[in-house]
């Protein structure tokens, strides 16, 4: 006779247990927060961790000084990587309301950091040869290399820029490019 109560007692335990998880199951399936969850979840796109937000420094309408205009780019652990994506899209120009400080037409030839924390980058001969002039001109189009380099990635401390791979003594006549140049905080604004 135990033996028999004994496995009634456990059978009752058995569908209460079920009943339980059943009713509570249900709750959560129609909890209203719960599916906002699900739905947020469901909506992550894993690329959105694969981003980074970075200041680029473009002209302001006088050409007088810098304005960072931030952009979302692809994270990369590799500061080169990140170096060259920065240069390329400043010289794809500004999206809205700031000029651009590079001459359309130029590219970037290569990109290079040194274990010191120099970046050396090659632009084509198209950023001298089209560059509009003035030493006011010539320093916001430098320093908006350098800013946006500098400022965006901790292994950049200086650029050194070169000219169809070679060495240039200036890009329009007034700043000397023969040694790496380090971030100038008081052209932006």
């Amino acid at each position: 006779m135990d033996k028999k109560r004994h496995i009634l007692y456990i059978v009752i335990a058995i569908i209460a247990l079920s009943a339980i998880y059943l009713i509570v199951h249900n709750r959560l399936k129609k909890s209203p927060r719960l599916n906002e969850l699900e739905k947020n979840v469901q909506n992550v796109n894993p690329q959105q961790f694969d981003k980074k937000k970075v200041h680029l420094y473009f002209a302001d309408k006088g050409n007088s000084f810098l304005i960072a205009e931030e952009r979302t780019i692809s994270q990369t652990s590799d500061p080169a990587e990140l170096g060259k994506t920065i240069i390329e899209a400043l010289i794809k120009g500004p999206l809205e309301g700031l000029m651009r400080t590079i001459p359309v037409g130029t590219t970037l030839s290569a990109f290079y950091l040194t274990q010191n924390g120099t970046a050396y980058i090659d632009l084509t001969e198209e950023v001298k040869e089209r560059h509009p002039g003035g030493i006011k001109t010539e320093l916001i189009t430098i320093y908006s290399i350098v800013n946006s380099l500098t400022l965006n990635i901790a292994g950049i401390d200086a650029v050194k820029i070169l000219i169809g791979g070679h060495e240039s003594m200036t890009l329009a006549g007034h700043i000397d490019l023969r040694f790496p140049i380090k971030a100038n905080m008081l052209l932006i604004r």
